[in-house]
This record gives structure tokens, sequence and C-alpha cells, in this order.
């Protein structure tokens, strides 16, 4: 073993939370390493998730567009051919483009990246083993550290009886690598992910069957604006099996046959490969946490933290996926700049109302704030107001008029509650409606701020119009 290294900060973790933190507290003038035991940095997100899946997302939406709508504006395509892996290569150079950002990002503030996978040895102490490009050259190094932050993020949950194998029950880390287009791609699980992945396949050509033990698809989502999502991808092809329990599965002649229990009895499915998109789970195998006595959430296994993101133990930190709230990229990039402001004796925080959700399907879905059901359930006073993208010139020009606007206020204070809309660019719309719930703003807000004509942002300003007709005339 090597001689310990000495750290204000040792952070595990290069993702989304593990890097931002690392820069902030580098920026905050901390000696800073961060350990990552993948060859490339960035972490799930820049590797096998966000970064990947929206690029095959983009890809494919450019494929279906040349195939079912240039010929309405007078664009005339011949015979239209897939070239899957030149569509998966320029996904690779995209990936491969941004972990060496996240690098040159490091490197220029000089924080020390230390390839190998990282274990609580102490308090104060991180144990790294060398990693897969043999940076330690086989030798346990030593890091000494006055603060540790925890940013291994999460990975999928299994199945019992539905383990991954990686070619025919698979996780959304090979859905993003298939060789060829499935003729029949099964899902375990309606949420973002499995929705997001079945769009994909979807559009190059594949059918592609979604099954989900609720009523509902992506459960968090506003309740209207959920039933138009999955009305809009039924009308695209993708089948739906809801209030559907998966009870067993096999693989037969290269194919996987699928056991389902249904409220009408039950019934099979034959699909390959079958995708299981049932969730997430906090990546702490190896992390060494029960050795220094980190508590954690016996049911959800989450690191359990203060409001500086410290664990019981006090110098340890946790952030991202391994906490509770939602496993979003951006909110554990800020959950890092909060934990290592905390650290440095700065007011660090956020503010867990205004996170925006995205679901990159098309129509994009985006959403901020609390939803009708959420309301509704904490008996307030609210009102509603909606606009269709249909009535928004912009939409129209581009042929995109698929979806709504809903703003959610409070009846009296007229106070923006949240905020939801499926449709055309709501990824990037969504923006402004969080820095309304950030700033406290009004519906009024909204509604008196001028929004460049055509754009699709003027649906938001109707809709926040239109909450007026109800608090103004409420009783």
């Amino acid at each position: 073993m090597t001689k310990d290294q000495d750290y204000d900060v040792v952070i595990i973790g290069s993702g989304p939370g593990g890097y931002v933190a690392a820069v902030r507290a580098a920026q905050l003038g901390m000696k800073v390493a961060c350990v990552e035991k993948e060859p490339r940095l960035g972490g799930v997100c820049l590797n096998q998730g966000c970064i990947p899946s929206k690029a095959l997302l983009d890809s494919s939406e450019y494929y279906h567009l040349a195939k079912e709508q240039f010929a309405a504006h007078g664009i005339k395509t011949g015979k239209l051919a897939l070239d899957l892996p030149t569509m998966m290569a320029r996904k690779e150079k995209v990936v491969e483009e941004l972990t060496a950002n996240v690098r040159k990002l490091l490197e220029g503030h000089k924080i020390e990246i230390i390839h190998g996978t990282g274990r609580l040895a102490g308090a104060d102490r991180v144990e790294v083993a060398p990693g897969d490009s043999g940076d330690q050259k086989g030798k346990i190094l030593g890091l000494q550290a006055q603060a540790i932050v925890l940013a291994t993020g999460g990975e999928p949950v299994p199945v019992p009886g539905l383990e991954f194998d990686g070619r025919h029950f698979i996780s959304s880390r090979e859905a993003l690598t298939l060789e060829k287009v499935p003729r029949h791609l099964g899902i375990v699980g309606g949420g973002y992910i499995g929705l997001e992945l079945g769009s994909v396949w979807r559009r190059l050509g594949a059918e592609v069957t979604v099954i989900e033990m609720l009523p509902k698809i992506a459960t968090g989502l506003d309740g209207q604006v959920g039933r138009k999502l999955q009305r809009v991808l039924k009308r695209q092809g993708i089948n739906f099996r809801m209030q559907t329990k998966v009870t067993a599965a096999k693989i037969s002649n290269n194919s996987v046959k699928v056991d389902l229990e249904t409220k009408k009895g039950e019934d099979t499915l034959t699909c390959h490969p079958l995708l299981i998109s049932v969730g997430r789970r906090p990546r702490t195998g190896g992390l060494g946490i029960e050795a220094v006595g980190i508590k954690t959430d016996p049911d959800s296994g989450h690191l359990l933290v203060d409001e500086s993101y410290r664990t019981n133990i006090a110098s340890i930190y946790a952030i991202g996926d391994l906490i509770a709230g939602p496993m979003l990229a951006h909110k554990a990039s800020a959950e890092g700049i909060a934990a290592v402001e905390c650290i440095a004796g700065k007011p660090g925080e956020v503010n867990y109302d205004a996170i925006p959700a995205v679901i990159y399907t098309w129509p994009e879905v985006a959403s901020v704030g609390l939803t009708e059901e959420q309301v509704k359930a904490r008996g307030i006073d609210y009102c509603t107001g909606t606009y269709p993208f249909s009535g928004a010139g912009r939409a129209r020009c581009m042929g995109e008029t698929e979806g709504f606007v809903k703003v959610i206020a409070h009846q009296k204070t007229d106070r923006i509650l949240g905020v939801h809309i499926i449709g055309p660019r709501a990824a990037d719309m969504i923006a402004e409606c969080v820095l309304a719930v950030e700033f406290g703003a009004s519906s009024e807000d909204i509604a008196r701020t001028i929004h460049g004509h055509p754009t699709f942002a003027e649906a938001l300003q109707e809709a926040a119009m239109a909450v007026q007709n109800c608090s103004i005339y409420a009783s």
C-alpha cells in the first residue's frame, strides 16, 4: 500500500453530482481528488444514460420525420434506409466528446483524477483499488481527507426471475447498444426510461410492448398529462399492457416467453429482448458504508443525510441517487454544489419544489412543482389554466400541434404551484417555469410577461392568462 495522500475533500464518483461537486470545491479553494472506477469520467449519465439515450432519441426522431413527415413539407427523400451502425457510432462520438470535456474541466481546476474503485476505510480515509486504466499499478492507494462526498449514483433494480444477462433480459445500458432493431421489444415498466427507449426502437421499426402493473404510465406525472402521453404514444404504435404483472419468463428458440397476470386472467407475450426498467436503486455495493456505520433507509437503501447532506458520520456526505428524492442528473448536480458549500461553511441548499422533470419522448413532457392530484390531496384551493399547442402559430408552422400547457396557481394568492407541459420543446420551455416557481411568481407575472411571437412559449403565456379567469371571478 502506498503512503496516504492528503486532500480537503475526496469525491467518489465522477457523474453529474461528483464532477460538479469537485469543480465547486476547487473554486472554493479546496484541494480535491475525484475517484472514478470507470476509464471514462461522467458516470452513468454521460456514458450509459442521459446522453447516449438523448443522442439516439434525436437520431431516431430524424429518421421518423424523414419517413413520415418530410413529404408534407415538400421534401422528397426517395427510398429511405436505416444505417444503425452509423447511428450508434454518432451516439458514441457524442459520449466521447462530452466525457473528454469533463476531464478537461476537472484538469483545468487542478482536480486530481484517480481511476480505481473507491472504498471507505474510515471517517476520513478512502482506499482506491486499481481501476481498468491501471493508474495505481496494482497498489492500493490511500487518500486522507477532511471531508468525503459519496456520489456513486444508482443502478437498475433487478426483478427476481428476470435477472439481467445482457442479451435476453437487458437493462437500459444494453438497450442503448443493440446491434440490430428488435422485431418485438418487450419492456417491463412504464416509467421515464422505458418510455424513452421504447420510443427509440419503435421509431426505428420495432414492435414495442410496455408491461405496467399500475393503471397509468409515468406515475409521477400530472394525471391529465399522463393520460395524454399514453394516448399519443399508443397512436405512435407502442402497445400498452396496463395493470399487468409479469409472473415468469423463459428463453425459448431465441425468444423470451413472458407469462402475464392481467385483470382478465393469465396471458403470454413473446418478445426479444425483454428490457427490465422498473426503477433504480442507490449503488452502494463495495463502497464500505456498513464498515464505517453509515445509516441507511431500511426500505429504499438510501443513505440518510441532514440538510447539509451530511451522513451520521460527520465528515462523510452523500448526494444524488444515493439519497432520497428524484433520481435526476440535475438534482445531483445541485446537491453536489450545495454539499461542498456546506463543507466550506457556506449556506448551500437545494429547493426541491423547483426541480424540473423531463421525459424526452415526442412530444416531450416537462413539469415542475405540484400536480393537480397533489394539490387536491393537500386541500389547497387552486385554479388551472390550459392552452393547446394547436393554438400557437409557431407550432402550426412546424406541424407540431400535439399537446398543451397546464398552469396551476393558488386561488387566492395566484402563486404558481405547478406547471406541466406536453408538447414540442417542453424540455426547454420548462426553464421559465422553474424560475417562476423559484421566485414565487404568480400566473399573472407570466401572463403579463411579453413572449416572442411566434414561439412555442406563447402557449405558456396563454395558459397563464387562462388561470386569471378562475382567480379573478372565483367566489
